[in-house]
């Protein structure tokens, strides 16, 4: 889902670069010898490299008496933590040459005279050789077992040639972009006086220089602020992995003590809770659900009730769990004492773009939008709604980020400039989520007849791609705070992850409510 200018130029930086739900009953976890049941003391560190993982308490958790401490995590959770932290410290090594390669892309684009797009355009995707049929077909061939074995069946070479073509294409395209690189780096003067970027723990670690491109420093501190989605992402799953662990424990913990104040095993106690609970589930009931799902539903319900049925089962299975949890907790004293991360707060440009409300308020609402996405014409009335109640009170933002595998979003999204430019921007993108299957370069053209849009001036901004170039900033933008899907919103540069009417008026109250910084 990525533009050609953010994968080229990824491309271009890896040169040179080394390069469950709640279940009381999952486990039955013995019941350890009672704890003194204290607040948690001095953190324990935590030395990952990545410098994304803030230290742990001596005791992360605790209930029914006992503690539990940060050697309780299981393996399985500890080596799922381990992953991600380890995409931190490769994507620390890698971000220095992206940002030494985008520097001599910007400035190469510059003494052309064009935009970054077209000399990627001119450089990369026109010079590398498109892979032929008999190229595909021989690499299909050669990794024919391994593609098999994914499917669980036998492929033929017919099924899945777009995708190897495709495959072979980016590749080319990779090693040409390489090329390109080597050949920028040794026309300016770059230099690297450090191979790797530890995580800064000061100040003075922050403004150390890593390189200079033509004079043009790039220090510790660049490479940590572009880190900053990733970093969080990172954090906000690590505390996901610790704290779903911490309360599956919990749940077997008190499931253990409740048996054996029954005299009973855990099993047998689950058996009477859950198992002989569970409603039967029948056809009717599995029709119903049909019916309301079916959009999302591959294959006829004759086919696949029996699966519908068992998928029902299972629900009704978990609720009851869940109840049960919720019923043994309530006396038992249970305390997480994770803390989750803090999300960070971005500095998102909002000049020359579409704005309703007040210019000066003290709220900020910024919509990252794709015009021919399902779940931003589902929003796009939410959005309104909320415009029109909050009027003054806050300033809202749209900010394009046309997705690469929506065809027509690109076009779409400067078509909505080109009606911006003018007068009748909000007019038009109505008219884009009402279509959104028709958004061909005719249909567009159409919406701004029917707006009583000057034609010729439109048609001239759409053809000749005027826009292009602002619609490419705002993606870049939009990639550079973690946008990778729409919509996205960010109330006063802080990411809003409830989508509905009722979670982005509770933000947006709460953000007004607020102190003033």
């Amino acid at each position: 889902m990525k533009t050609l200018f953010h994968s080229a130029v990824l491309a271009l930086a890896l040169c040179g670069a080394a390069a469950a739900q709640t279940n009381p009953g999952a486990a039955a976890r013995p019941t350890p010898t009672p704890a003194q049941a204290a607040a948690p003391a001095a953190a324990q560190t935590v030395n990952h490299p990545c410098g994304c993982d803030a230290p742990l308490p001596p005791v992360v958790a605790q209930a029914g008496g006992v503690k539990f401490t940060p050697a309780d995590f299981t393996p399985q959770t500890q080596q799922q933590v381990k992953r991600p932290q380890d995409e931190v410290v490769a994507a620390r090594k890698n971000e220095l040459n992206l940002q030494i390669n985008s520097i001599l892309l910007e400035a190469e684009a510059k003494k052309r005279g064009v935009s970054t797009t077209k000399l990627l355009e001119d450089e990369v995707v026109a010079k590398a050789v498109n892979p032929s049929e008999a190229d595909a077909q021989a690499y299909f061939e050669q990794n024919r077992a391994q593609v098999e074995a994914q499917a669980g069946r036998r492929v033929e070479f017919a099924e899945v040639k777009e995708a190897v073509v495709n495959h072979l294409r980016g590749d080319r395209q990779q090693a040409r972009a390489q090329q390109f690189s080597e050949q920028l780096r040794a026309a300016n003067n770059v230099k690297v006086l450090a191979a790797e970027a530890a995580p800064p723990a000061t100040a003075a670690d922050r403004a150390r220089v890593l390189a200079t491109v033509n004079g043009k420093n790039i220090t510790s501190g660049d490479i940590e602020d572009s880190l900053r989605p990733l970093v969080f992402a990172v954090q906000e799953q690590v505390y996901n992995l610790r704290r779903r662990d911490l309360e599956m424990k919990v749940n077997d913990l008190l499931l253990e003590q409740e048996a054996q104040k029954r005299g009973v095993t855990a099993r047998a106690l689950l058996d009477a809770e859950v198992g002989a609970k569970v409603p039967v589930v029948n056809e009717t009931q599995a029709q119903a659900f049909y019916n309301e799902n079916k959009e999302r539903i591959n294959g006829e319900f004759a086919k696949i009730k029996y699966q519908i049925i068992e998928y029902l089962q299972q629900q009704e299975r978990e609720k009851l769990n869940t109840a049960l949890a919720e019923r043994l907790r309530q006396s038992a004293g249970v305390q997480i004492f994770l803390n989750a991360p803090e999300p960070p707060v971005f500095d998102i440009a909002t000049d020359d773009q579409p704005t309703k409300g007040n210019p000066n308020a003290a709220v900020t609402l910024v919509e990252f939008t794709d015009f021919e996405c399902p779940s931003c014409a589902q929003t796009h009335p939410v959005v309104e709604r909320l415009m029109a109640e909050y009027g003054d009170r806050v300033r809202f933002v749209v900010r394009d980020f046309p997705l690469s595998q929506h065809a027509n979003a690109q076009k779409a999204a400067e078509a909505a400039e080109a009606a911006r430019e003018q007068g009748k921007y909000w007019e038009y993108v109505a008219l884009l989520f009402r279509n959104q299957s028709s958004l061909g370069v005719a249909n567009l053209k159409q919406y701004a007849t029917s707006l009583g849009l000057d034609r010729a001036r439109f048609d001239a901004a759409l053809d000749s791609g005027k826009f292009a170039e602002a619609v490419r900033r705002d993606m870049l933008d939009g990639q550079k705070i973690g946008v990778s899907g729409t919509p996205s919103f960010f109330l006063n540069g802080r990411r809003v992850t409830e989508r509905t009417y009722e979670g982005l008026k509770a933000a947006l109250d709460a953000a007004l409510k607020a102190p003033r910084k």
